[in-house]
Protein backbone atom coordinates (compact mmCIF):
# COMPACT_ATOMS: atom_id res chain seq x y z
CA UNK A 1 0.00 0.00 0.00
CA UNK A 2 1.31 3.42 -1.04
CA UNK A 3 2.55 5.63 1.76
CA UNK A 4 1.61 9.50 2.64
CA UNK A 5 4.34 12.35 3.01
CA UNK A 6 3.24 15.59 4.72
CA UNK A 7 6.42 18.29 4.57
CA UNK A 8 5.44 21.16 6.61
CA UNK A 9 7.83 24.33 6.97
CA UNK A 10 6.83 27.23 8.44
CA UNK A 11 7.77 30.23 9.80
CA UNK A 12 6.93 34.12 10.34
CA UNK A 13 8.18 36.56 7.96
CA UNK A 14 9.70 39.53 9.27
CA UNK A 15 11.46 40.17 12.84
CA UNK A 16 9.49 37.71 14.28
CA UNK A 17 11.24 34.91 12.62
CA UNK A 18 12.92 32.29 14.43
CA UNK A 19 14.32 29.34 11.81
CA UNK A 20 14.16 29.65 8.64
CA UNK A 21 11.92 26.40 7.99
CA UNK A 22 11.90 26.59 4.40
CA UNK A 23 15.42 26.20 3.68
CA UNK A 24 15.01 22.61 4.14
CA UNK A 25 12.73 21.92 1.66
CA UNK A 26 15.15 21.51 -1.24
CA UNK A 27 17.07 19.30 0.83
CA UNK A 28 13.78 16.68 2.04
CA UNK A 29 12.40 17.00 -1.99
CA UNK A 30 15.91 15.32 -3.13
CA UNK A 31 15.15 11.95 -1.12
CA UNK A 32 13.11 9.50 -3.06
CA UNK A 33 9.67 9.63 -1.83
CA UNK A 34 9.55 6.00 -1.21
CA UNK A 35 12.50 6.40 1.46
CA UNK A 36 10.76 9.44 3.03
CA UNK A 37 7.75 7.32 3.64
CA UNK A 38 9.54 4.13 4.32
CA UNK A 39 7.08 2.62 1.75
CA UNK A 40 7.61 0.92 -1.70
CA UNK A 41 5.61 3.85 -2.95
CA UNK A 42 4.62 7.13 -1.77
CA UNK A 43 2.24 10.23 -2.02
CA UNK A 44 4.33 13.49 -1.40
CA UNK A 45 2.74 16.70 -0.28
CA UNK A 46 5.09 19.85 0.10
CA UNK A 47 4.01 23.22 2.06
CA UNK A 48 5.91 26.38 1.96
CA UNK A 49 5.87 29.01 4.39
CA UNK A 50 1.40 28.93 3.96
CA UNK A 51 -0.68 31.72 4.98
CA UNK A 52 -3.54 29.83 6.70
CA UNK A 53 -3.47 27.63 9.23
CA UNK A 54 -7.24 26.38 7.52
CA UNK A 55 -5.26 25.48 4.13
CA UNK A 56 -2.85 23.58 6.11
CA UNK A 57 -5.37 21.52 8.45
CA UNK A 58 -7.35 20.73 4.87
CA UNK A 59 -3.61 19.01 3.96
CA UNK A 60 -2.92 17.94 7.35
CA UNK A 61 -6.47 16.32 7.21
CA UNK A 62 -6.21 15.00 3.55
CA UNK A 63 -3.01 13.03 4.44
CA UNK A 64 -4.62 11.67 8.02
CA UNK A 65 -7.29 10.09 5.90
CA UNK A 66 -5.24 8.21 3.45
CA UNK A 67 -4.95 4.74 4.13
CA UNK A 68 -1.41 3.63 4.33
CA UNK A 69 1.62 4.52 6.77
CA UNK A 70 1.76 8.19 6.96
CA UNK A 71 4.81 10.47 7.92
CA UNK A 72 4.76 14.04 8.57
CA UNK A 73 7.87 16.17 8.33
CA UNK A 74 7.50 19.56 10.40
CA UNK A 75 9.79 22.56 10.57
CA UNK A 76 9.05 25.60 12.09
CA UNK A 77 8.62 27.88 15.43
CA UNK A 78 6.43 27.26 18.35
CA UNK A 79 5.16 30.37 19.94
CA UNK A 80 2.05 30.36 22.64
CA UNK A 81 -1.34 32.41 22.16
CA UNK A 82 -1.90 35.51 24.68
CA UNK A 83 -5.26 34.13 25.24
CA UNK A 84 -5.19 30.24 26.33
CA UNK A 85 -1.51 30.11 26.51
CA UNK A 86 -1.36 27.13 23.84
CA UNK A 87 1.36 26.33 21.44
CA UNK A 88 0.65 27.08 17.68
CA UNK A 89 3.13 26.51 15.19
CA UNK A 90 3.61 29.91 13.86
CA UNK A 91 2.77 30.69 10.14
CA UNK A 92 4.03 33.02 7.70
CA UNK A 93 1.59 35.55 8.80
CA UNK A 94 1.88 35.30 12.43
CA UNK A 95 3.07 37.90 14.77
CA UNK A 96 3.21 37.61 18.46
CA UNK A 97 -0.39 39.17 18.81
CA UNK A 98 -2.37 37.42 16.30
CA UNK A 99 -0.87 33.69 17.13
CA UNK A 100 -3.97 32.59 17.71
CA UNK A 101 -5.42 33.92 14.38
CA UNK A 102 -2.99 33.55 12.53
CA UNK A 103 -0.76 29.70 13.41
CA UNK A 104 -1.93 26.81 13.73
CA UNK A 105 -2.76 24.99 17.19
CA UNK A 106 -0.37 22.31 17.90
CA UNK A 107 -3.74 20.57 19.40
CA UNK A 108 -4.61 20.45 15.64
CA UNK A 109 -2.37 17.46 14.92
CA UNK A 110 -4.06 15.47 17.67
CA UNK A 111 -7.36 15.66 16.97
CA UNK A 112 -7.05 14.97 12.94
CA UNK A 113 -4.26 11.86 13.87
CA UNK A 114 -6.64 10.37 15.94
CA UNK A 115 -8.08 7.87 13.94
CA UNK A 116 -5.48 6.67 12.72
CA UNK A 117 -4.08 3.03 13.44
CA UNK A 118 -1.85 2.58 15.85
CA UNK A 119 1.78 1.60 14.47
CA UNK A 120 0.97 3.91 10.81
CA UNK A 121 1.76 7.40 11.75
CA UNK A 122 5.10 8.74 12.59
CA UNK A 123 6.05 12.42 13.09
CA UNK A 124 9.46 13.77 12.49
CA UNK A 125 10.01 17.75 14.42
CA UNK A 126 12.91 20.54 13.98
CA UNK A 127 10.94 23.14 15.86
CA UNK A 128 13.08 26.51 17.64
CA UNK A 129 11.08 28.26 20.66
CA UNK A 130 11.11 31.77 21.84
CA UNK A 131 10.83 32.47 25.51
CA UNK A 132 7.59 32.08 26.76
CA UNK A 133 7.32 28.30 24.94
CA UNK A 134 10.67 27.40 25.99
CA UNK A 135 9.18 27.93 29.27
CA UNK A 136 5.98 26.69 29.05
CA UNK A 137 7.41 23.05 27.35
CA UNK A 138 9.68 22.68 31.16
CA UNK A 139 5.79 21.83 32.62
CA UNK A 140 4.17 20.75 29.23
CA UNK A 141 3.92 17.62 26.70
CA UNK A 142 3.59 18.86 23.33
CA UNK A 143 0.69 15.36 22.37
CA UNK A 144 0.21 14.35 19.07
CA UNK A 145 -2.23 11.44 19.48
CA UNK A 146 -2.10 8.46 21.23
CA UNK A 147 -0.86 6.18 18.52
CA UNK A 148 1.44 8.25 16.67
CA UNK A 149 5.28 7.56 17.13
CA UNK A 150 7.26 11.19 17.66
CA UNK A 151 10.81 12.08 16.81
CA UNK A 152 12.96 15.34 17.02
CA UNK A 153 13.96 18.36 18.93
CA UNK A 154 12.74 21.22 20.23
CA UNK A 155 15.97 24.34 20.35
CA UNK A 156 15.89 26.91 22.63
CA UNK A 157 15.67 30.55 21.64
CA UNK A 158 18.76 32.82 21.39
CA UNK A 159 20.68 34.36 24.00
CA UNK A 160 19.86 38.00 24.38
CA UNK A 161 20.63 40.29 22.43
CA UNK A 162 21.68 37.88 19.32
CA UNK A 163 18.70 38.10 16.20
CA UNK A 164 20.51 35.85 13.76
CA UNK A 165 17.43 33.66 11.95
CA UNK A 166 18.81 29.75 12.43
CA UNK A 167 18.66 27.17 10.35
CA UNK A 168 16.56 23.71 10.82
CA UNK A 169 20.02 21.94 11.34
CA UNK A 170 18.16 18.74 12.77
CA UNK A 171 15.68 17.99 9.72
CA UNK A 172 18.26 18.81 7.50
CA UNK A 173 20.62 16.31 9.51
CA UNK A 174 18.18 13.87 8.66
CA UNK A 175 17.07 14.54 4.87
CA UNK A 176 21.47 14.22 4.07
CA UNK A 177 21.32 10.49 6.45
CA UNK A 178 18.37 9.81 4.11
CA UNK A 179 19.55 11.01 0.59
CA UNK A 180 23.29 8.69 1.39
CA UNK A 181 21.56 5.62 0.61
CA UNK A 182 19.05 3.53 2.50
CA UNK A 183 16.72 4.09 5.20
CA UNK A 184 17.80 3.13 8.99
CA UNK A 185 15.88 2.86 11.46
CA UNK A 186 13.62 5.83 13.02
CA UNK A 187 15.64 5.08 16.19
CA UNK A 188 18.73 4.28 14.58
CA UNK A 189 17.99 8.04 12.27
CA UNK A 190 16.61 9.86 15.10
CA UNK A 191 20.23 8.89 16.84
CA UNK A 192 22.12 9.43 14.09
CA UNK A 193 20.88 13.55 13.36
CA UNK A 194 20.78 14.13 16.79
CA UNK A 195 24.83 13.01 17.27
CA UNK A 196 25.44 14.95 13.88
CA UNK A 197 23.98 18.27 14.94
CA UNK A 198 25.62 17.70 18.44
CA UNK A 199 28.77 17.99 16.63
CA UNK A 200 28.56 21.13 15.30
CA UNK A 201 28.21 22.48 18.22
CA UNK A 202 24.39 22.56 18.81
CA UNK A 203 23.72 21.72 22.42
CA UNK A 204 20.49 22.61 25.02
CA UNK A 205 18.25 21.04 22.78
CA UNK A 206 14.89 19.75 23.97
CA UNK A 207 15.39 15.92 22.52
CA UNK A 208 11.98 14.25 21.84
CA UNK A 209 12.51 10.30 21.69
CA UNK A 210 9.89 8.86 20.50
CA UNK A 211 6.40 8.00 22.54
CA UNK A 212 2.95 6.78 21.35
CA UNK A 213 0.63 9.22 22.25
CA UNK A 214 2.81 12.29 22.99
CA UNK A 215 6.35 13.92 22.66
CA UNK A 216 7.98 14.43 25.61
CA UNK A 217 10.98 16.68 25.57
CA UNK A 218 13.72 15.76 27.53
CA UNK A 219 16.03 18.60 28.14
CA UNK A 220 19.80 17.68 28.34
CA UNK A 221 21.39 20.43 29.82
CA UNK A 222 18.00 22.49 31.11
CA UNK A 223 16.77 20.27 33.75
CA UNK A 224 12.94 20.84 34.08
CA UNK A 225 9.83 19.88 36.46
CA UNK A 226 8.48 16.26 34.72
CA UNK A 227 6.02 17.21 32.34
CA UNK A 228 2.44 17.45 32.91
CA UNK A 229 -0.64 16.34 30.85
CA UNK A 230 -1.87 18.92 28.55
CA UNK A 231 -5.25 17.62 29.31
CA UNK A 232 -6.66 16.05 32.52
CA UNK A 233 -8.07 12.66 30.66
CA UNK A 234 -6.45 10.13 29.20
CA UNK A 235 -7.14 10.05 25.08
CA UNK A 236 -8.04 6.94 23.45
CA UNK A 237 -8.14 6.28 19.81
CA UNK A 238 -10.71 4.84 18.07
CA UNK A 239 -9.66 2.83 14.98
CA UNK A 240 -12.78 3.83 12.67
CA UNK A 241 -11.42 4.11 8.67
CA UNK A 242 -11.81 7.88 7.83
CA UNK A 243 -13.77 8.58 4.60
CA UNK A 244 -12.23 11.55 2.60
CA UNK A 245 -14.85 13.98 1.39
CA UNK A 246 -14.04 17.40 -0.62
CA UNK A 247 -16.29 20.00 0.31
CA UNK A 248 -15.92 23.35 0.71
CA UNK A 249 -14.00 25.78 3.44
CA UNK A 250 -15.49 28.62 5.07
CA UNK A 251 -12.16 30.62 3.63
CA UNK A 252 -10.33 28.95 0.99
CA UNK A 253 -6.84 30.76 0.57
CA UNK A 254 -4.34 29.43 -1.31
CA UNK A 255 -1.10 27.95 -0.09
CA UNK A 256 1.81 27.01 -2.28
CA UNK A 257 1.83 23.12 -2.61
CA UNK A 258 4.03 20.56 -4.22
CA UNK A 259 2.20 17.10 -4.87
CA UNK A 260 4.66 14.08 -6.21
CA UNK A 261 3.30 10.82 -6.70
CA UNK A 262 4.91 7.73 -7.29
CA UNK A 263 2.24 5.18 -9.11
CA UNK A 264 2.01 1.56 -7.28
CA UNK A 265 3.11 -1.17 -9.49
CA UNK A 266 -0.18 -2.75 -9.40
CA UNK A 267 -2.92 -0.02 -8.92
CA UNK A 268 -2.81 3.72 -9.17
CA UNK A 269 -2.65 5.67 -5.87
CA UNK A 270 -5.92 7.31 -4.87
CA UNK A 271 -5.68 11.67 -4.68
CA UNK A 272 -5.53 12.40 -1.13
CA UNK A 273 -9.08 14.38 -0.97
CA UNK A 274 -9.94 16.62 2.32
CA UNK A 275 -12.47 17.76 4.88
CA UNK A 276 -12.36 21.85 5.88
CA UNK A 277 -13.54 22.12 9.47
CA UNK A 278 -11.42 21.61 12.80
CA UNK A 279 -12.34 17.62 14.43
CA UNK A 280 -13.01 17.71 17.75
CA UNK A 281 -11.18 15.75 20.89
CA UNK A 282 -11.73 13.26 21.68
CA UNK A 283 -10.86 12.35 25.28
CA UNK A 284 -12.18 9.64 27.67
CA UNK A 285 -10.83 6.54 27.92
CA UNK A 286 -14.20 4.42 28.54
CA UNK A 287 -13.36 0.68 30.07
CA UNK A 288 -14.98 -1.58 27.85
CA UNK A 289 -18.35 -3.31 27.57
CA UNK A 290 -18.34 -6.58 25.56
CA UNK A 291 -21.13 -7.41 22.84
CA UNK A 292 -23.57 -8.42 25.66
CA UNK A 293 -23.21 -5.21 27.62
CA UNK A 294 -20.45 -6.92 30.21
CA UNK A 295 -17.50 -4.99 30.94
CA UNK A 296 -14.77 -6.58 28.65
CA UNK A 297 -12.38 -5.69 25.77
CA UNK A 298 -12.16 -2.63 23.68
CA UNK A 299 -14.98 -2.69 21.44
CA UNK A 300 -13.07 0.12 18.90
CA UNK A 301 -12.09 -2.72 16.95
CA UNK A 302 -15.77 -4.38 16.35
CA UNK A 303 -17.19 -0.68 15.79
CA UNK A 304 -14.32 -0.29 13.03
CA UNK A 305 -15.24 -3.57 11.60
CA UNK A 306 -18.75 -3.06 11.24
CA UNK A 307 -18.33 0.27 9.79
CA UNK A 308 -15.91 -1.36 6.93
CA UNK A 309 -18.63 -4.20 6.18
CA UNK A 310 -21.01 -1.09 5.84
CA UNK A 311 -23.43 -2.59 9.21
CA UNK A 312 -23.65 1.12 10.41
CA UNK A 313 -26.01 0.54 12.28
CA UNK A 314 -24.72 -2.04 14.18
CA UNK A 315 -21.99 -0.07 14.77
CA UNK A 316 -24.01 3.05 16.56
CA UNK A 317 -25.81 0.48 18.09
CA UNK A 318 -22.71 -0.80 19.99
CA UNK A 319 -21.45 3.15 20.60
CA UNK A 320 -25.03 4.03 22.10
CA UNK A 321 -24.69 1.04 24.48
CA UNK A 322 -20.86 2.33 25.33
CA UNK A 323 -22.94 5.91 25.71
CA UNK A 324 -25.47 4.61 28.25
CA UNK A 325 -22.79 2.90 30.15
CA UNK A 326 -21.35 5.78 30.45
CA UNK A 327 -24.23 7.89 31.49
CA UNK A 328 -24.87 5.62 33.64
CA UNK A 329 -22.14 5.09 35.38
CA UNK A 330 -20.68 9.05 35.27
CA UNK A 331 -23.04 11.40 34.02
CA UNK A 332 -24.39 12.58 30.29
CA UNK A 333 -21.22 15.20 30.91
CA UNK A 334 -18.33 13.37 31.93
CA UNK A 335 -15.63 13.05 29.41
CA UNK A 336 -15.99 9.01 28.73
CA UNK A 337 -20.12 9.77 27.87
CA UNK A 338 -19.58 12.85 25.58
CA UNK A 339 -16.31 10.23 24.23
CA UNK A 340 -18.87 7.79 22.81
CA UNK A 341 -21.28 10.80 22.14
CA UNK A 342 -18.50 12.00 19.46
CA UNK A 343 -18.03 8.01 18.40
CA UNK A 344 -21.59 8.38 17.50
CA UNK A 345 -21.42 11.96 15.53
CA UNK A 346 -18.29 10.11 13.52
CA UNK A 347 -20.66 7.07 12.59
CA UNK A 348 -22.92 9.49 11.42
CA UNK A 349 -21.04 10.73 9.31
CA UNK A 350 -19.59 7.86 7.55
CA UNK A 351 -22.71 6.44 7.43
CA UNK A 352 -23.52 9.57 5.34
CA UNK A 353 -26.30 10.61 7.93
CA UNK A 354 -25.01 14.46 7.59
CA UNK A 355 -28.16 15.42 9.69
CA UNK A 356 -27.33 13.16 12.32
CA UNK A 357 -24.57 14.18 13.22
CA UNK A 358 -24.74 17.21 13.11
CA UNK A 359 -27.34 16.90 15.85
CA UNK A 360 -25.06 14.97 17.85
CA UNK A 361 -22.19 17.24 17.47
CA UNK A 362 -24.24 20.17 18.80
CA UNK A 363 -25.39 18.51 21.65
CA UNK A 364 -22.13 17.20 23.06
CA UNK A 365 -21.09 21.35 22.33
CA UNK A 366 -23.81 22.13 24.46
CA UNK A 367 -23.03 19.31 27.12
CA UNK A 368 -19.66 20.47 27.10
CA UNK A 369 -20.87 24.39 27.42
CA UNK A 370 -23.29 22.96 30.12
CA UNK A 371 -20.69 21.49 32.18
CA UNK A 372 -18.63 24.73 32.47
CA UNK A 373 -16.40 24.64 29.97
CA UNK A 374 -15.31 27.67 28.28
CA UNK A 375 -16.82 28.78 24.90
CA UNK A 376 -13.05 28.96 23.60
CA UNK A 377 -11.87 25.74 24.61
CA UNK A 378 -10.64 23.40 21.71
CA UNK A 379 -12.91 21.54 22.27
CA UNK A 380 -15.69 22.96 22.41
CA UNK A 381 -14.62 25.05 19.22
CA UNK A 382 -14.08 21.63 17.66
CA UNK A 383 -17.75 20.46 18.55
CA UNK A 384 -19.32 23.45 17.00
CA UNK A 385 -17.11 23.58 13.90
CA UNK A 386 -18.47 19.81 13.52
CA UNK A 387 -21.57 20.31 13.45
CA UNK A 388 -21.22 23.83 11.25
CA UNK A 389 -19.41 21.40 8.63
CA UNK A 390 -21.97 18.59 8.71
CA UNK A 391 -25.01 21.04 8.65
CA UNK A 392 -23.95 22.24 4.70
CA UNK A 393 -23.24 18.57 4.14
CA UNK A 394 -27.24 18.10 5.09
CA UNK A 395 -29.18 17.28 1.62
CA UNK A 396 -32.50 17.89 2.42
CA UNK A 397 -33.21 21.85 2.64
CA UNK A 398 -36.24 21.00 5.15
CA UNK A 399 -33.66 19.27 7.98
CA UNK A 400 -30.97 21.98 7.28
CA UNK A 401 -33.73 24.59 7.95
CA UNK A 402 -34.91 22.58 11.39
CA UNK A 403 -31.84 22.37 12.74
CA UNK A 404 -30.26 25.83 11.33
CA UNK A 405 -31.81 28.64 14.02
CA UNK A 406 -30.09 26.24 17.08
CA UNK A 407 -26.81 26.38 15.11
CA UNK A 408 -26.93 29.81 14.65
CA UNK A 409 -28.12 30.15 18.94
CA UNK A 410 -24.73 28.09 18.96
CA UNK A 411 -22.57 30.12 16.46
CA UNK A 412 -24.08 33.08 18.68
CA UNK A 413 -21.86 31.96 21.92
CA UNK A 414 -19.27 29.95 19.89
CA UNK A 415 -17.78 32.11 17.26
CA UNK A 416 -14.53 29.48 16.75
CA UNK A 417 -11.52 30.29 14.62
CA UNK A 418 -13.22 31.21 11.38
CA UNK A 419 -14.40 34.82 10.39
CA UNK A 420 -17.71 35.44 9.73
CA UNK A 421 -18.83 31.62 10.93
CA UNK A 422 -22.23 33.52 12.11
CA UNK A 423 -22.90 35.15 9.01
CA UNK A 424 -22.20 31.83 7.37
CA UNK A 425 -24.98 30.13 9.19
CA UNK A 426 -27.26 33.12 9.06
CA UNK A 427 -26.90 33.75 5.38
CA UNK A 428 -27.65 30.06 4.25
CA UNK A 429 -30.32 29.86 6.37
CA UNK A 430 -31.68 33.03 4.69
CA UNK A 431 -31.33 31.02 1.41
CA UNK A 432 -33.10 28.07 3.01
CA UNK A 433 -35.91 30.20 3.39
CA UNK A 434 -36.32 30.95 0.15
CA UNK A 435 -36.24 27.58 -1.21
CA UNK A 436 -39.70 26.93 0.56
Amino acid sequence: MPGTVLLLAASPMGKGCLVDAASVLPVLAAVPPSVLAGADTANVVELADPLEPQAVLTRLRAAAAAPGPLTVYVAGQLQLDRRQRLPHLALARTTPSTVRYTALPWHWFREELRLRPAGATTVLLDLHADAETWEWLRGNVLDCGPAVTVYGRVAPPAGRGRRTVAAPSYMKAVATILRSGGRPGLDRLHQMATARIAGEGETGDLVIPARAGQATPAPPSHPAAPPLPTQPFPVQSVPVPVQSVPVQPLSAPSVPVRSVTTPSPLTPSPPVQSRSVPAPVVSGGARALEQGGAPGGDPHADISAAVRSGRHADADALAARWEQAAVVAQGAGSEEALHWAEVRADLAMFAGDAAGSCRIWMAVAAARLDAGQPVDAPAVEAAVDRAHHQWGRIGSAARARELGPALARLRGRVPGRHEGALDHVQEQLRQLQTQG
